[in-house]
């Protein structure tokens, strides 16, 4: 017989290294996209991560073999209350990237904003306004500067969350009357996604600390007459080059990573937080107070951990219409 090959394939992915914790407890974007989307619109909202449930739903997808019948899918239930837009910048185009060229505030901001950031005593919003109208032919793109809204959602936080949303669609005229429109005011998911479309999910996932090789690469146990070690790969490497390749399973953070997960769909957008609550309030989170935003499938994250949507970056070839929601389960997660 001759000599067979051990299958040994590689364990783990190298396709998230350096697996490095994430720079702050909710994430960025980079990415803002812009494909067919005609009337200005905010690109991106953000929310609070209450807990999961199940709804039973009709089947919409054509290719699917239940198509048609009554099926039950996971749902994740995100608290969104709406954002208050405190300001926009502007950006203009440079060889070396997007510059900002000017920013505006609006008028009498909350008391919370103080908690983040601090701004001029006495800011000129009209002037500042038409400052930027004046240079609109040098600007690019336009982001609000939106802030969450904690004290409305029921979770034990006073501080908001500060963050920039681009503004997509139209032409620059169109999106900075759209932008200044927004300026002081709140805005409810409803006004930025509906139901039945796909976003993105963007995430830090939750944190699980400075893991062995077993558990962060899923190598095998070697035998217990093993030298030196068990919980661990039998090579570091070969003699040249004379270090560890990155390649090799070791110890190191797992975990608190800034994770986007690819068109999720939204099945339902409301205003009344009992529909979904399941009896007894979700557990470490409790009632649903203001709007929520049902997600099929899970999130990353840990529960109250702020998640941010965006538009797809990927989007699918059809736009499918809202689901045909049938129940939503509300039955205790602790069985009671």
């Amino acid at each position: 017989m001759g000599h067979r090959k051990k299958h040994a394939p590689k364990r783990g992915s190298l396709a998230f290294l350096p697996r490095g914790r994430a720079k702050r407890i909710y994430p960025g974007i980079r990415y803002w996209p812009k494909q067919g989307i005609t009337t200005p619109t905010l690109l991106g909202f953000m929310g609070y991560k209450a807990g999961m449930t199940h709804v039973f739903i009709i089947e919409d997808r054509p290719g699917s073999p239940n198509y048609g019948k009554e099926v039950v899918c996971p749902v994740t239930v995100i608290e969104a209350p709406p954002i208050l837009i405190c300001g926009i910048r502007a950006y203009m185009r440079t060889p070396y990237g997007y510059k900002s060229l000017t920013e505006v505030w609006m008028e009498d901001p909350p008391d919370d904003l103080e908690r983040i950031v601090t701004l001029p005593e006495k800011f000129d919003t009209e002037n500042a306004l038409k400052k930027m109208e004046e240079n609109l032919e040098k600007i690019a793109k336009f982001r609000a500067i939106a802030i969450t809204q904690p004290r409305l959602a029921n979770i034990s936080k006073k501080k908001p969350e500060i963050m920039e949303i681009e503004i997509g669609g139209g032409t620059i005229q169109e999106q900075f009357q759209y932008a200044k429109s927004l300026l002081g005011k709140t805005v409810p998911p409803e006004e930025v996604f509906k139901e039945g479309q796909f976003i993105d999910v963007v995430a830090v996932t939750k944190g699980k600390g400075w893991q062995g090789p077993v558990k962060r690469w899923g190598v095998k146990i070697l035998p217990h007459k093993s030298r030196k070690t068990k919980r661990g790969v039998a090579t570091l490497g070969p003699w040249k080059p004379t270090r560890v390749m990155y390649s090799v399973p070791r110890a190191g953070q797992m975990g608190f990573h800034k994770r986007t997960e690819y068109n999720k769909r939204i099945l339902k957008i409301g205003n009344n937080g009992k529909e979904v609550t399941p009896k007894g309030g979700f557990i470490r989170y409790g009632q649903i107070k203001t709007s929520y935003i049902l997600i099929n499938g899970s999130v990353p994250g840990a529960t109250k951990r702020l998640i941010r949507l965006r538009y797809p970056a990927r989007p699918p070839k059809t736009t499918p219409e809202p689901p045909n929601l049938i129940y939503i389960s509300t039955d205790s997660p602790q069985g009671k």
